[in-house]
């Protein structure tokens, strides 16, 4: 038969174990799962690439916008640029365009 202070030892040394696998498992799937875990790693390393593509292409978008700004420039004005962007603008065609209706669908 136990007595009561070694059952009593016995359940404190269980609880003492409960206590710290539960802090350990708690620990455990928050490093997994919390807010710095792997998880949100992951997640970050994805988002972190389709920022860096969208970067890029946005990087390229300026350029050409660069390209065609410097093109009507006062400095260089080509004269072809000046003539489409003012006739796309005032929606002006020259007498001697050849102007093709395109019927709504």
């Amino acid at each position: 038969m136990v007595s009561r202070a070694r059952l009593k030892s016995i359940l404190t040394g269980l609880a003492l174990y409960a206590m710290a696998a539960a802090i350990v498992g708690y620990f455990g799937v928050n490093a997994y799962t919390g807010k710095y875990g792997l998880n949100a790693r992951q997640e970050l390393d994805q988002e972190i690439i389709a920022l860096t593509s969208e970067l890029a292409q946005l990087k390229r978008e300026h350029a050409r916008s660069e390209q065609r700004v410097s093109l009507l420039r006062s400095q260089r004005i080509d004269p072809d640029m000046l003539d489409e962007r003012a006739r796309f603008q005032l929606d002006y065609v020259n007498p001697r365009d050849l102007v093709r209706m395109i019927p709504a669908k």
